[in-house]
């Protein structure tokens, strides 16, 4: 496979799947907890950061196509690369479906009409996953410099209402807390399990590996850098919407950060957000395409999943996988459409959400026991990295158990 993509584009992947749709509403999800929601956003950060550089230990000392598929696989065997291949492959493409129902919305927001009909709302998450299917089949170069521009585009609104509202509002204002009869310590579990799902997209560089340029020094390097973008974007806006907006208006908001730019810059403000939000969810579900291939080609090598999804064009592409994917995503797309079949529809993103967390618990168990056999082969051992990944293990394992009470 001809190898594409360089640093920024290996950015573009980590930093684009993370900041997506979610930041989107946070700031009123976080409203009732105040100023107390920062220290949750570092300490998430933080995990997401470990499980960051679990992925660079492990592409910089192997890199291979697949991310946490291949890293289990090497680990542990088969079996659990099956488990992990098969999960995370499931969870991709249906949340490709979830994602693109998020986008078709923004669209009809802005086309008078269209927003009552549910015929054209699926029609645009029908085209989204077809554009976006036809974008990645001309090669991943071409998805690489989508993904550059979206991600650059996205990014800057976030930011810009951020700044200003750190500039006109009053930080001071935000209180400490607005949740009675609570400890600091649950509400910041709480808030940390809520915010943990902004940070899911950790591995989108190592995924595609075979289609990055280096990968040993541009994963580690993109997987970082990646994640830290996004904090400090997640920061600046959160920090800039709860300085504007009293926490009261906040916690009732539909849209905070379209009610952030109207104050600030009028109706060209709600509109600037309202593209903001296209490219945001847009770049998401160009990575999640990308990555359904490419796991779906990892696990057909291996025999995990038919031998036909192996195949690639001229250009590199996993074809079959990428068509089948899209397919299936579009399938479970107008399931959703009906009624009847929205409560499927629901399990199944509970399904996606758990195989990637199981993933990335994956890749944590995966990384302490490489680093212990290399150090029975006689490898130096070091330390610090060995303690990353423990609580790059224990922070997945946390938002496992998170989540299962969640949906409790």
């Amino acid at each position: 496979m001809t190898q594409a993509m360089g640093i920024w584009r290996a950015w573009a992947l980590v930093a684009g799947m993370m900041i997506g749709s979610g930041i989107l509403s946070l700031p009123a999800v976080l409203a009732p907890y105040g100023s107390l929601s920062f220290v949750a956003w570092l300490e998430t950060g933080f995990g997401a950061l470990c499980l960051a550089l679990c992925y660079s230990y492990l592409s910089a000392r192997k890199p291979g196509l697949g991310g946490p598929y291949f890293y289990v696989n090497e680990a542990f065997g088969p079996v659990a690369a099956k488990i992990v291949g098969w999960g995370y492959w499931i969870s991709l493409w249906s949340a490709t479906t979830a994602i693109a129902v998020s986008f078709a919305g923004y669209c009809s927001a802005l086309l008078p009409g269209v927003q009552d009909s549910s015929f054209y709302t699926s029609l645009l998450a029908i085209g989204s996953i077809v554009t976006f299917t036809l974008i990645n089949l001309r090669g991943s170069r071409d998805a690489g410099t989508v993904q550059l521009i979206m991600t650059i585009i996205k990014i800057i609104p976030l930011l810009l209402i951020g700044v200003l509202g750190i500039v006109y509002g009053d930080v001071s204002q935000i209180p400490v807390t607005q949740v009675q009869d609570r400890s600091v310590l649950s509400m910041i579990s709480a808030m940390c399990l809520l915010i943990m799902w902004a940070f899911i997209g950790v591995e989108s560089a190592t995924v595609p590996a075979e289609d990055i340029s280096e990968p040993q020094k541009t994963i580690p390097r993109a997987s970082i850098l990646g994640t830290l973008t996004a904090l400090v974007v997640y920061m600046v806006a959160m920090l800039g919407v709860m300085s504007l907006i009293p926490m009261a208006e906040l916690q009732q908001s539909a849209s905070p950060f379209s009610d952030a730019a109207q104050l600030l810059l009028g109706d060209f403000g709600a509109l600037l957000i309202t593209l903001g939000a296209l490219f945001a969810i847009g770049g998401t579900l160009n990575v999640t395409i990308l990555m359904s291939g490419s796991i779906m080609l990892a696990g057909a090598r291996d025999r995990h999943f038919p031998a036909v999804f192996s195949k690639q064009n001229r250009r590199g592409t996993p074809t079959q996988a990428l068509i089948f994917s899209s397919v299936l995503a579009i399938t479970l797309l107008l399931f959703n459409s009906s009624n009847a079949l929205l409560k499927g529809f629901e399990i199944m993103l509970i399904i996606s959400t758990f195989a990637v967390l199981i993933a990335y618990l994956g890749t944590g168990l995966a990384s302490i026991k490489l680093q212990i056999s290399d150090h029975q082969q006689g490898l130096q051992f070091n330390t610090g990295r060995f303690c990353i990944a423990l609580l790059a293990t224990a922070f997945s394992l946390l938002a496992i158990i998170g989540a299962w009470f969640l949906y409790q």
